[in-house]
């Protein structure tokens, strides 16, 4: 039932949120060339960013997602292709992509470390990750408390997403030295962010 609800609600209640990191999007996202790759689509929200005719590849696991999906792209005028399917086991050869896309997404994977091994195989050398995502706040904190306090209910409702997750830190214990910056959106539990890229080398 979570996933029938998801498109609507993240179409019902995502515009605030996306006010809020366009410039950073569009700033890692619009430069973007060749053929791409981004996990964990959802319904879309990035595609407004791509530039029009370049060849971008999706993998999402939530199939009412779909839809929503196809109807962007082509919107966007972006050539799609779609599948069904997880960020733990992309079916596409080592070096087939320019960049990777991934956007509030690893923090409700099922394994990071294995996802993020992934993106880095299916990545050609000197490809780029690039990614925006919400991750723990400073320890000792009024909001990190926050954060583990409703951790539970927070997953059971957000698809399993994990608010504490030190996403930057794992990130970078795979694709070494990245290009980030650390930022706060103005939503309550999810504020703490870390937007960027990562190189393969």
């Amino acid at each position: 039932m979570c996933k029938r609800l998801q498109p609507w609600l993240l179409g019902k209640f995502n515009s605030v949120y996306e006010a809020s990191v366009n410039g950073r999007k569009r700033d890692l996202i619009a430069g973007l060339e060749g053929r791409l790759l981004e996990i964990g689509p959802g319904t879309g929200a990035n595609l407004k960013y791509y530039r029009p005719g370049v060849d971008w590849f999706g993998v999402e696991p939530n199939p009412f997602m779909h839809m929503r999906l196809l109807r962007a792209a082509s919107a966007a005028g972006v050539r799609a292709h779609l599948s069904l399917g997880s960020g733990e086991c992309l079916e596409y050869e080592p070096g087939s992509f320019d960049a990777v896309v991934g956007t509030l997404v690893l923090c409700s994977v099922n394994d990071v470390h294995a996802v993020l091994c992934e993106i880095r195989r299916v990545l050609r050398p000197g490809g780029r990750f690039v990614f925006i995502e919400h991750v723990a706040a400073p320890p000792s904190t009024r909001t990190r408390s926050v954060q583990r306090m409703v951790a539970p209910l927070w997953g059971a409702f957000a698809d399993g997403c994990r608010p504490y997750q030190e996403t930057g830190k794992m990130i970078e214990s795979v694709f070494g030295p990245l290009d980030a910056e650390s930022f706060l959106v103005p939503f309550p539990v999810i504020g703490p962010h870390v937007a960027g890229t990562a190189t393969k080398g």
